[in-house]
């Protein structure tokens, strides 16, 4: 097999990886080859133990799915049921950068994972706990972030159920845009097709994710990207705590934390940050993250809440 047949049989490898299906046309387009090169490389992989299946119809084309065993990705059995629950782990965890990239991963190992290593996995998931470090944080599902991470790669409606912050409970059909992680917490950026308006969902509050298998042409969303949406999202929705934060360093310094909240420049060394959250403690710590110096305005709840925790700190480290 010449360097360059290899080269295209893992670049189409990936394609079929990334997206559930492809019609043939399609990759033969992205690959610059005859739909029956690209055919002839379908069955290159096949050998190679990779399940692609052809699909019928009017354009035909390719998907992978799962198969009896796994394809030779020179990992064993063991290996491959520690990746998926250490992806699992890391979807979830408060390791910034890294979860989305989890996410992703997971999405792309639990499409090819045969039955029996699926149930290991699953079975591993469910007799093991994570201690969590930072109480008062959301967690969330990772069976349902790949879910829903799913349907946001295949463009495939959803319905399922979400609980409102106020506790009311209802029934969602929605076009998933994008998954956006912030801090401990994730956000879906979807069109809401019973409101007919884009909406921002807390994942930890989504529940019974079931594709329904229509597929839908994206809609732009109203933002220059999902990030920036859930920011002016958040922002918009009103919290009971709100905090105002004087933060001595540039306001660039911090634009690379957008979890933090609102930055807007004060001069050149210096910028506010206007913060809100419904948990007091959560809040706190947010802040109390922030290494540059910084005084905090307000609310008073918050700045009682900080010279407590402040004292504890003290008294915790005089000898």
């Amino acid at each position: 097999m010449s360097e360059t047949t290899s080269s295209r049989l893992l670049t189409l490898l990936s394609l079929l990886q990334g997206r559930r299906d492809w019609p043939g046309m399609e990759l033969a387009d992205r690959l610059e080859v005859s739909p029956r090169t690209i055919r002839r490389d379908v069955e290159r992989l096949r050998t190679l133990g990779y399940p692609v299946e052809s699909m019928t119809g009017p354009a035909g084309g390719y998907q992978l799915r799962a198969g009896t065993a796994m394809p030779p990705l020179l990992l064993d059995d063991d290996e491959a049921i520690a990746i998926a629950v250490s992806l699992r782990t890391a979807a979830g965890s408060s390791v910034m950068g890294i979860e989305e990239t989890a996410v992703r991963a997971l999405v792309k190992l639990e499409q090819v994972l045969p039955t029996h290593l699926r149930r290991r996995v699953q079975a591993l998931q469910r007799a093991t706990q994570t201690l969590q470090v930072y109480a008062g944080g959301p967690t969330v599902d990772p069976q349902c972030l790949t879910a829903l991470a799913a349907a946001v790669r295949d463009t495939e409606r959803v319905r399922f159920s979400y609980t409102a912050r106020d506790q009311a409970p209802s029934k969602r059909e929605a076009e998933p845009h994008s998954l956006v992680n912030a801090g401990r917490r994730w956000y879906l950026v979807a069109w809401d097709c019973g409101r007919s308006d884009w909406r921002t969902f807390r994942v930890d509050r989504i529940e019974k994710v079931q594709p329904i298998g229509t597929r839908f042409h994206p809609r732009t969303l109203p933002a220059p990207d999902a990030a920036s949406y859930v920011q002016q999202s958040l922002r918009n929705y009103p919290s009971r705590y709100e905090a105002r934060v004087t933060v001595h360093a540039s306001a660039e310094t911090l634009q690379g934390r957008r979890w933090l909240g609102d930055i807007t420049p004060i001069d050149d060394t210096r910028c506010e940050l206007r913060t809100n959250d419904d948990h007091l403690d959560w809040l706190a710590m947010r802040i109390a993250m922030i290494p540059e110096p910084y005084e905090v305005h307000g609310p008073p709840e918050l700045i009682e809440r900080m010279r407590a925790i402040a004292e504890g700190i003290t008294r915790s480290t005089e000898r």
